[in-house]
């Protein structure tokens, strides 16, 4: 297992922080030695929760340009035809998947081809579930084609999440399961395929980035 790069300055101002409330805690309450050994536990489980929030973990990969594979961890909460305003603006299938807290936050690239479009968009907070936060959340979305198909990825953030980051331009060629972002802290992902696509997942399904097939194109 290794931590992401947009995790390191989290890290150590986490760990400076603890470390100067546990220095403060043992300096001025040092003689309530409960009180003390009950503050360094609980920053002890704060520290490796955060650490955790940015692990990448070592996995096989599955690479194979017909299908389109989970560009994250998480459970799958929405499948249904909808009308995608942004770039098709027309019908299309969408897959939505939650990312909690606990899960892996590293973003993929469902399938290889061109990026057509990077966008990002600055919105609101709502809770990552509620039927708007595709539209009016904070989110970035990008555009990935090829002679298959063209997949619509939008990262969305959430009540929690308050930062996307996204390493696609337009124009450049990309590779399936190749880093796409990051998302700190949990929220969302959309896909948006042609209606049509046949699906490989189900509701409530969970799924892990790099491994699960969402569709079949």
């Amino acid at each position: 297992m290794k931590i992401h790069r947009e995790g390191l300055a989290t890290i150590l101002l986490t760990f400076a922080v603890l470390a100067l409330i546990n220095g403060a805690v043992f300096y001025f309450l040092g003689h309530m030695p409960l009180l003390c050994r009950i503050v360094a536990a609980f920053s002890l489980v704060l520290f490796l929760f955060i650490i955790s929030f940015f692990r990448i973990p070592k996995r096989e990969m599955k690479l194979d340009e017909s299908l389109v594979i989970a560009p994250c961890d998480g459970k799958v909460v929405v499948i249904e035809e909808t009308y995608e305003p942004e770039y098709f603006k027309d019908k299309r299938l969408q897959v939505s998947i939650f990312m909690s807290p606990a899960n892996v936050h590293v973003n993929r690239n469902p399938i290889s081809g061109q990026v057509k479009l990077s966008q990002y968009h600055a919105g609101k907070y709502l809770v990552a579930w509620h039927p708007k936060s595709s539209t009016e959340n904070e989110r970035h979305t990008v555009v990935i084609g090829n002679g298959k198909a063209d997949i619509l990825v939008r990262q969305i953030a959430g009540a929690l999440a308050r930062r996307i980051v996204n390493y696609l331009k337009p124009g450049m060629q990309v590779t399936q399961n190749e880093e796409l972002g990051f998302i700190k802290f949990g929220s969302r992902v959309d896909i948006y395929l042609p209606v049509g696509t046949q699906v490989n997942v189900q509701l409530e399904q969970v799924v892990r980035g790099g491994q699960t097939v969402i569709a079949t194109i």
